[in-house]
């Protein structure tokens, strides 16, 4: 299937590595230009292994999603360098893990920073100049937790609710100028974040990393983690001209998992 993204723009937040990384090599692939940024070392590398294996022209701009000013500093440049952004991928690391007590409230007004805002400060920089051009798509990577509340991640469950909110009511009023918004809510799928969470499960429980992660993909109706490819490609379809008609949804990248206990 052609998704129609050749020579579009997307700018993916927070893809120096995991699922971030994983859209933008999805869409590269699929000859989109891309912008990317995050605050890792490993930017530069990502953007070089993009352009490696895709062509595709990459911008790679250092920036903390938490940091209002370094948002708008990143959107300005892929403007300044493509002219145009097309699609908009909304990303970011996690909150941390633990149970309510464990957690004190600068752990979560750092959670609201890191989760909230910075979707906010996305969608400020990048919306205006979406209804300028009555056209674009937006789709932020949240948590099958919206669904599910995961165990040991209360700021992961309560936090993300308030994003696909956001991106639903978002969907409401941009749809009539022409721009789709949707949300993509991916379970266990394996990266250093998950890697993270099974190491803070391990330890709570006196078990292994390969103890919870089995657990955990045994949870899934499928019986297995997602791979970053699956859910590359997922993204890249929902994002793109091909999902035409797939506006204001929350979907669900989980192996059948709502129900999933964990």
């Amino acid at each position: 299937m052609d998704l129609q993204v050749k020579d579009q723009v997307a700018v993916v937040a927070a893809a120096s590595k995991g699922l971030g990384k994983a859209a933008a090599m999805a869409l590269a692939e699929e000859g989109a230009r891309v912008a990317i940024c995050a605050r890792s070392d490993a930017l530069d590398e990502t953007a070089e292994q993009i352009r490696e294996k895709t062509g595709a022209e990459v911008l790679a701009v250092r920036a903390d999603l938490r940091e209002r000013d370094q948002v708008d500093a990143f959107v300005k440049q892929a403007l300044d360098q493509y002219g145009q952004i097309d699609i908009l991928i909304v990303n970011c690391g996690g909150p941390p893990p633990g149970n309510f007590m464990d957690l004190t409230i600068e752990d979560w007004e750092a959670g609201v920073q890191t989760t909230i805002m910075s979707a906010l400060y996305l969608s400020y920089a990048v919306i205006p100049h979406m209804l300028e051009r009555g056209s674009g798509s937006i789709v932020s990577t949240v948590s099958y937790s919206v669904k599910q509340p995961l165990a040991r991640l209360i700021t992961s469950n309560s936090l993300r609710l308030a994003v696909v909110g956001l991106m639903k009511s978002l969907a409401n009023e941009l749809g009539p100028q022409g721009i789709r918004v949707n949300s993509i809510n991916p379970a266990w799928t394996w990266t250093d974040r998950i890697e993270q969470l099974m190491s803070d499960r391990a330890e709570a429980a006196g078990t292994t990393i390969e103890e919870e992660s089995a657990k955990a993909a045994a949870s899934l109706p499928l019986g297995r983690m997602g791979t970053l490819d699956e859910y590359g490609k997922t993204i890249a379809w929902l994002a793109s001209p091909a999902a035409s008609f797939v506006h204001g949804h929350a979907l669900m990248f989980d192996g059948g998992g709502v129900s999933a206990p964990l």
